[in-house]
């Protein structure tokens, strides 16, 4: 309790063992499943008012414990970094950096503290990066099941999960490249911030996980003990303050007033292309988030529309989908440009293919060093289960008019035309996604096949080809469209479209009313902007595989 006329102070608690979501959720449902569960941008968000707050001592991170995408990461890196600039101690403290196994995210959170402690029996395991794949070829064959695919070019590995039985050669090569740019990156913060020799780094991580007194006597922390101890050291140097969650902290009656009168001031407007990007409106299924262009376009033409946003931050974390949708979208943010407001492109740890695609119409194109970035590049095809269907017993024949009636049936195989036609397609789509993103980033056509080819890139090798155009997290991404747009350097974020009241399964009002597109219906397991790919997409999905359109990459965000 303070004391009476005086300040209250406050030990800030942020704990970082638990999964992280983002976007927020919207949808009650949505919200139910995720509780407990801390949303990125919010723990970013609390940091940052955190920082500005007179009445916080300090900080306490918990970290370790729980692996994350390595962007989402350097985000949270970087926000407590920026706390701990005002001069305000700011401490991480874990059980052990993964147990005798990978704790590399976790590790690089704790590096934007200025002391890190460690359990006594913990340990630091920064066992470097790798890129795993289940090739499934050999299985579908016994089953009798064929995948019939076609794809631009070499890189596009996304049906070698089916097509193959191993990585190859050009598979190996881009992922070879992506984990080893993805550590670099991630050894180069730790040296910067440890103040430790890079080759002596790499020595650590070849023979991690490190024990805790190792880890001491190699710098990579600064002292060993329980919670109670590191808790009660960092108290004793902020005497009188409250241990206080940090999201619990809460604005200050100024800063209340503040937002208050803010309300209809100009701001900047949030708007998500998070998970599978789909025809239709957003909303989860039982495999995660999907972006439905409606959903999407409907907030940027409100946007658009609304004399108080004067920019907009198009948050990607997407490994693409449906070539369509990606292209709707993609027209959408154009007219933001007419419109006269800049638009800024915050990519989070995955922003690939189809999620590439929606982001290169903005004028600026943020990334982390390790965002998965690029496969600018389509695939298309068909599963064949004809065979698993006579093995079984199960008989089938059809009645058809048209030489390509059946060319999308999961039944029967592509014949000579239909192959034909699959590459016609597959040539058009990829020639179309090749020219805009040229033309977007100002780059000539041989840059950019040099780029593209359907390979995928960190962030760090995709700013030195020029699919970005700098480093950072949403914040900083928030920053760039204030300055773009001459608002005031505090000018508020907020998310379009908002939290809706009424009843998820209702239909909306109107596709043009953004908080009528936040209301979702069922969401389709399967969808694609390639006629047939039901079949596909369902049984792939099923199996982890990519399964939302032609636009899709095949690699998970790394996490470390």
């Amino acid at each position: 309790m303070s004391l009476p006329g005086r300040r209250p102070s406050f030990l800030l608690e942020l704990d970082l063992d638990v999964p992280l979501v983002d976007p927020p959720p919207q949808a009650p449902l949505t919200k139910a499943l995720s509780r407990g569960q801390p949303a990125l941008r919010t723990v970013l968000a609390d940091l940052h008012r955190a920082a500005k707050d007179p009445r916080v001592a300090g900080l306490i991170v918990r970290t370790g414990g729980t692996s994350h995408p390595l962007a989402h990461a350097q985000e949270l890196r970087d926000a407590i970094a920026e706390f701990g600039a005002s001069g305000r101690p700011t401490v991480a403290w874990a059980e052990t950096f993964g147990e005798f196994g990978r704790g590399t995210s976790g590790y690089l959170i704790a590096t934007g503290c200025s002391e890190i402690w460690l359990q006594p029996t913990g340990e630091v395991g920064i066992t470097g990066m790798a890129a795993e794949a289940v090739f499934l070829r050999e299985l579908f064959d016994r089953l009798g099941l064929r995948a019939e695919v076609g794809a631009r070019r070499e890189y596009k590995n996304a049906p070698n999960l089916v097509t193959e039985r191993g990585y190859t050669e050009p598979h190996r090569e881009a992922m070879t490249r992506l984990v080893t740019s993805s550590l670099a990156a991630v050894l180069d913060e730790i040296t910067e911030r440890r103040g430790l020799a890079a080759d002596e780094l790499r020595r650590l991580v070849d023979r991690a996980p490190i024990a805790a007194e190792d880890a001491l006597a190699a710098r990579l922390v600064d002292h060993l003990g329980y919670r109670d101890e590191a808790y009660a050291a960092l108290t004793a140097r902020l005497p009188g303050a409250q241990l206080r969650f940090l999201h619990r902290l809460g604005e200050t009656p100024a800063a209340r007033l503040r937002t208050a009168v803010a309300r209809d001031r100009r701001h900047v407007a949030v708007v998500d292309v998070c998970g599978t990007i789909k025809s239709g409106r957003s909303g989860r299924n039982l495999f995660g988030a999907a972006a439905g262009a409606d959903t999407v376009n409907a907030a940027l033409r409100a946007a658009a529309r609304d004399d108080h946003v004067g920019a907009v931050v198009l948050r990607v974390d997407s490994p693409g989908g449906s070539y369509i949708a990606s292209d709707s979208i993609w027209r959408t943010s154009q007219g933001l440009r007419a419109a006269g407001k800049p638009l800024v492109v915050s990519m989070g740890a995955v922003a690939a293919s189809g999620g590439y695609y929606v982001a290169i119409a903005a004028d600026r194109i943020l990334a982390q060093p390790t965002t998965v970035t690029g496969s600018i590049g389509v695939f298309g095809g068909k599963l064949v289960v004809g065979d698993l269907l006579t093995r079984h017993g199960i008989d089938h024949d059809a009645v058809a008019v048209g030489a390509r009636a059946r060319m999308s049936s999961p039944r029967v195989g592509f014949n000579a035309d239909q192959l034909a036609a699959l590459d016609e397609w597959l040539d058009r789509v990829y020639a179309d996604f090749t020219a805009k993103v040229a033309a977007g980033r100002g780059l000539s056509a041989e840059e950019i096949e040099a780029a593209a080819r359907g390979r995928v890139w960190t962030g760090a090798d995709a700013r030195e080809r020029g699919l970005v155009d700098a480093f950072g997290g949403l914040p900083e991404a928030v920053a760039q469209a204030r300055a773009l747009a001459g608002l005031a350097p505090d000018a508020p974020a907020r998310p379009l479209p908002v939290p809706s009241p009424l009843n998820r399964f209702a239909r909306p009002r109107s596709s043009e009313d953004p908080r009528a597109a936040a209301v979702l219906g069922p969401v389709s397991l399967a969808t694609s902007a390639a006629a047939g790919w039901e079949s596909w997409a369902e049984l792939a999905t099923a199996l982890g595989l990519p399964a939302a359109g032609p636009l899709t990459l095949d690699v998970r965000a790394l996490r470390g």
